[in-house]
């Protein structure tokens, strides 16, 4: 249903893992991030829409500073799970919550907001697929 990009803002792709149907990580000889297909920016939130760059028809988000925004969404509405080569599930995702915070404090008071406003989230299954980039 949704191919892998071929191409990204960070250069050419070494290699691509699809996170969810729509979502990759992607590698390049020099740098990386997460890209988002177009039809399923509907899963992420406004705050985290604002903080991608729009390129190749999807959103992207490099790995430095804003790949951990979509990892966090993904894991917030059980999207994703972390995988299970990673032996300290606990610390990892204690790792995204730091370079969130980090890098996009803004991001994270709304998130926080929202999750106070909201304490049963519902399980996101399907995109819109008219979603906006």
């Amino acid at each position: 249903m949704y191919t892998k990009p071929n191409k990204s803002p960070w250069g050419d792709i070494d290699w691509c893992e699809t996170l969810c149907p729509g979502v990759f990580m992607v590698a390049t000889p020099s740098h990386g991030g997460i890209m988002v297909s177009k039809d399923m920016t509907a899963v992420l939130s406004p705050a985290a829409r604002k903080c991608g760059l729009r390129a190749n028809n999807h959103l992207c988000f490099e790995e430095d500073g804003d790949e951990h925004i979509v990892l966090r969404e993904l894991l917030d509405k059980k999207l994703w799970d972390i995988p299970a080569r990673i032996k300290d599930r606990a610390a990892f995702e204690e790792n995204i919550n730091d370079a969130v915070r980090r890098y996009h404090p803004e991001y994270w008071r709304t998130r926080r907001v929202g999750l106070e406003n909201h304490p049963a989230r519902q399980t996101v299954s399907a995109p819109a697929h008219e979603a906006e980039l």
